[in-house]
Formats: C-alpha cells, sequence, structure tokens
C-alpha cells in the first residue's frame, strides 16, 4: 500500500509504476483505492465511473479498469457537500458531518466485497491511501488508509514530496500521530519529486531513519514533462494573467502556436481532457479565469463541470459570459460535456441534482438541458455528422471518448448533431451526440477524452489553424504512444529509485534484476496460501 504524508505528494503515480513494474516482472497486478475524492473521473468497460487514476494505474498493470478498483468515489459539489458514488453509481449527495460521522461505514461492506473480488483475480494489489494516514479528526472513520491496510494485511510505503519542502517533518509527524500497531505496517518511506544534489540530502535521511526506526528505500527524481494525469487540481496550472505569454521559438507569425484558452471553472471536471493538447507543439494552451486571456484566443473551451449552474453564474459574475458570446460570433468555441448545456439555451434542475432551479445559459447553441437523477457513463466510438470542422473538410470522421453526466439535452428543430455514437459498453447502442452550428465553427459534444484520439485531435488542430490563416502544425504527437512512453519512463525511473528486492521481499514475491537473477521466494506465507 502507498501511504502519503499529504495530499499530492505523487502516491498515484507511484502506485502506477509499482502496477507497470510488477507487471513487467510477469506479474497479474492490479490497483486498488477504497475511497478516492476526485472530480476526474472514468468509464470502465461496465459502464460505470472510477476515479481516474484508478483508471491510469489499472493502464499501467495492462488490465482493464474495473468498478472494484475503486468502489467509492466522492466528488465535492462545494465546500460543504459532495456526490457519493459507489459502484460506480449515484449514491446521493450529503455534507461533510454527514459523511464521516454515519454515512462512510454503510460502505465498508462495499468496500470490503470489492477488495476480495480482485485479491481473488491477482497476484499483487497496489492499493493507494488518500491525503494523510494521520488525519487525526477523521481517522475513526477513515476507510482509505490504515484501516483498509489492515483488512487486506498490506505491506505500506509511505511517500513523502520534498518539493514542497518540509519532507522530513511531514514524514517524522505522520508516523508520531500513528498507533504502534499503525507504524509497523509502514515498512519503509521513499523522498518523491527531488531536485539537486543528492549528496546534500543524505545527511537528513540518515538522522531520519535513525529517529523512526525506519529504512529509507528510495528518492524518486522530480520527472519533467510527464504526460501522465495529475488526480486533482493542485496541479493544474490557473493563470489570472491577461496576455498570453510570448513563445519566442516561432519567429514568424504564421508558424506561432495555436492560442487555446480553456476556461477554469470552479467545479472544473476531468480537466485531463486537455493532456493531450498541451502536448502537441503547435499549442499554447491555457487554462484561463480573465475576459482578456478568452478574447486573445484562437480557440476557446468551455470544459465539464460538476456544478455547471454555479459555474455558469460564476462565468456571468466575471463578464466571461459576455466575452464567450462574442467569440463565438467570429472565433472557434467548444464546450464539452457541462460546457457544452452552458452553451445552450437553459438549464433546468427540477430534482435539485446540482442546484434546484433554472438558469439562462449563453445562447450560443440550439438546445436546452434538464438534468435528471440517472447519470449517463459509457465509453463511445462514432462520427461527426457535418462534412466540415471549423469550415475545413473533414477526411476522417471518426470520434471516442467516454460519457459521464447527467442531464438529458433538449434540441431545437435547427439544431444539427456534432456526432452519431455507438457504445462499446453494455449501455444502448447508436446515439446522436452534440450539437454544432452550421457553420461548424462552434461544437459542443459530451465526450471526454475526445482530443485523447490522434486523429481526430490533429484534424481538430488543423482545421483550427487553417480558420485563423496560420501554417500546417509542423509536428504532431501520437498521444497513445507519449502515454506508453511515459508508462515506461514513469515505471523505470521509480524502479532505479526504490529498493525493488526490499518491495517484492514485503510481499513475497520474486524480483528479477538487471541480470536477470532471482531473489529466493519460497515464502512460506505464500506457499501456506495466506493472502496477501
Amino acid at each position: 500500500m502507498v501511504l502519503g504524508t499529504s495530499s499530492h505528494v505523487g502516491k498515484s503515480l507511484v502506485a502506477a509504476a509499482l502496477c507497470r513494474i510488477f507487471a513487467q516482472q510477469g506479474y497479474r497486478v492490479a490497483p486498488f483505492k477504497s475511497q478516492n475524492m476526485s472530480l476526474n473521473s472514468a468509464a470502465t468497460v461496465e459502464g460505470l465511473e472510477i476515479g481516474r487514476a484508478q483508471a491510469l494505474q489499472a493502464e499501467a498493470a495492462g488490465v482493464a479498469a474495473s468498478v472494484h478498483m475503486n468502489p467509492v468515489l466522492i466528488k465535492p459539489s462545494g465546500d460543504n457537500s459532495s456526490q457519493v458514488v459507489v459502484c460506480g453509481k449515484i449514491c446521493g449527495r450529503v455534507t461533510a458531518a454527514d459523511y464521516h460521522q454515519r454515512r462512510v461505514e454503510e460502505l465498508m461492506p462495499v468496500v470490503r466485497e470489492s477488495y476480495a473480488t480482485l485479491a481473488a483475480q491477482y497476484d499483487v494489489i497496489i492499493l493507494e491511501g488518500a491525503g494523510s494516514p494521520a488525519e487525526i479528526n477523521l481517522k475513526r472513520h477513515d476507510i482509505a488508509n490504515m484501516r483498509m491496510a489492515e483488512m487486506a494485511d498490506a505491506r505500506c510505503l509511505l511517500v513523502g514530496d520534498i518539493d514542497r519542502g518540509g519532507v522530513f517533518a511531514s514524514l517524522l509527524g505522520t508516523l508520531e500521530l500513528l498507533e504502534s500497531e499503525e507504524r509497523e505496517r509502514i515498512r519503509g518511506f521513499a523522498i518523491n519529486k527531488f531536485r539537486g544534489d543528492a549528496s546534500l540530502l543524505e545527511p537528513g535521511i540518515r538522522m531520519i531513519e535513525q529517529r523512526v526506526q525506519k529504512p529509507c528505500i528510495g528518492v524518486v527524481p522530480y520527472l519533467r514533462s510527464l504526460m501522465l494525469e495529475e488526480e486533482d487540481s493542485l496541479g493544474l496550472p490557473i493563470t489570472m494573467q491577461t496576455q498570453w505569454p510570448p513563445n519566442t521559438s516561432f519567429d514568424r507569425a504564421l508558424d506561432r502556436p495555436l492560442r487555446v484558452a480553456v476556461v477554469a471553472l470552479p467545479s472544473f471536471s476531468n480537466f485531463t481532457d486537455f493532456d493531450s493538447l498541451r502536448a502537441e507543439p503547435s499549442v499554447s494552451l491555457l487554462f484561463c479565469r480573465t475576459a482578456e486571456a478568452v478574447a486573445q484566443a484562437d480557440v476557446v473551451i468551455l470544459p465539464g463541470s460538476k456544478q455547471t449552474m454555479d459555474d455558469l453564474l460564476w462565468m456571468r459574475d466575471l463578464g466571461l459570459d459576455v466575452a464567450v458570446q462574442q467569440l463565438s460570433r467570429t472565433g472557434l468555441l467548444v464546450g464539452i460535456c457541462g460546457g457544452m448545456q452552458m452553451l445552450g439555451e437553459s438549464i433546468t434542475d427540477p430534482l435539485g441534482m446540482e442546484r434546484e432551479g433554472s438558469v439562462p445559459g449563453l445562447g450560443v447553441l440550439p438546445i436546452r438541458t434538464i438534468m435528471l437523477a440517472d447519470k449517463v457513463t459509457r465509453n463511445v466510438r462514432g462520427n461527426m455528422v457535418a462534412p466540415t470542422l471549423f469550415g475545413q473538410p473533414v477526411t476522417d470522421s471518426r470520434v471516442s471518448g467516454y460519457e459521464i453526466h447527467i442531464g438529458q439535452t433538449v434540441y431545437q428543430a435547427v439544431a444539427t448533431h456534432f456526432a452519431v455514437l455507438g457504445a462499446e459498453s453494455q449501455s444502448p447502442g447508436d446515439q446522436s451526440d452534440g450539437c454544432m452550428t452550421a457553420d461548424t465553427r462552434v461544437f459542443g459534444t459530451y465526450l471526454h477524452g475526445l482530443f485523447d484520439d490522434d486523429g481526430f485531435r490533429h484534424q481538430f488542430l488543423r482545421a483550427a489553424r487553417a480558420f485563423h490563416k496560420l501554417g500546417a502544425p509542423a509536428e504532431l504527437r501520437l498521444w497513445k504512444q507519449l502515454r506508453e512512453e511515459s508508462l515506461n519512463r514513469l515505471a523505470g525511473e521509480v524502479e532505479k529509485a526504490l529498493d525493488m528486492k526490499m518491495i517484492f521481499g514485503w510481499v513475497g514475491l520474486a524480483y528479477k534484476d538487471d541480470n536477470g537473477s532471482t531473489r529466493e521466494n519460497l515464502v512460506r506465507s505464500r506457499i501456506e496460501g495466506v493472502p496477501q
């Protein structure tokens, strides 16, 4: 089990790396996080919803993402309430106090069943904790950390983030706040995101090892340009700047980057939708919150939102609604999921799923949205309806992605759909999706992950650049290849940095080193069938 001294120390990526390493060593491995709090989610092959981090970890392990890998997903709806997703489906909306004081205990049997299901199918389970195991105010009802470690009889690795400073104090403080039997479960610690002279770190490591009586099993370097998603918005580079940054690597105006502005909504969900765009050399992408940045953009994207109506009202307070409406008359505009709903004529929530009542939309697309209790969750493929995009001919109409949304879209008679989709999961088949204007300069879709498809993204960039009379992209990236390379690079760096023989020894499995030698693995617990 990978534990952390706090949120955003790198637990998710360390767990992903371990999944890849165990898989490369020939073991059947799966990730597990009993309770995840995140607005980034993914659709499983069953058409259910789990945290995005566990989907990435499953990808690293080379297995299909399953709802059992993340049985409880909490999606914050504000400072004091959240939507609770249990076994991939909406269970309800609760306050923080009600969840921690009462509801969480009802979920423990579900967590136990999901873990047992995975444990029966795989050689190794890589568990991930949540936040810190030492949140003493919440610890009594914490089902994501030491309680889960005890249930799984897990050997634990504690990870600290040195990039933020205070790593030794956080490691010591975390261990000091645990009970003695909990400290016994933690077999060692690792320092993550290190950059600098390793020799300067050595005295501190030796001192903290003596103080906590735990070994440091390695120091993981800070890995730049890793094409793997962050779990939460702490890693999101939101800017409030009013001027687009200059790019000196482009000498001629025709070769300048395409300026893409993604409006960073307060309840921004699935911001991983734009990682593939950010990786393109011909794109300069900003997550922004100013009308000035929107006005200067070549393409503006309204992303998904967990609180669509609230975020729309927030845009109005900042004048972003007017900026988007003005751009829609002459520029290029895209709405993804909740962003598409905002571009319509109205959003109504009769059941109070997000915010009871109705608000007018931006009036750019001829659609209306009614929020309903059921959530649509499915992986899909399909084809664009129009033969052009941004006024440019479409050479490949194929699109793919996943849907995770509530709300039924009602189309006006004049509306043109963006695509026709067929499900890859157990959900019903062919359905119309999204909407686009007659001149194809503005479109909306429910498809998350739309830009991850290399064919569509490349065509999108060529069309957008041609619309603005910019040169064709000099270089185009292959996203799936980049992700695979990043996962291998992550695993390789973690494998070099950590004492893998020690980690494999914790679970009684053999580890082959670079020379192909195998460590002794006649571990009695595995021979006798004791679950690890």
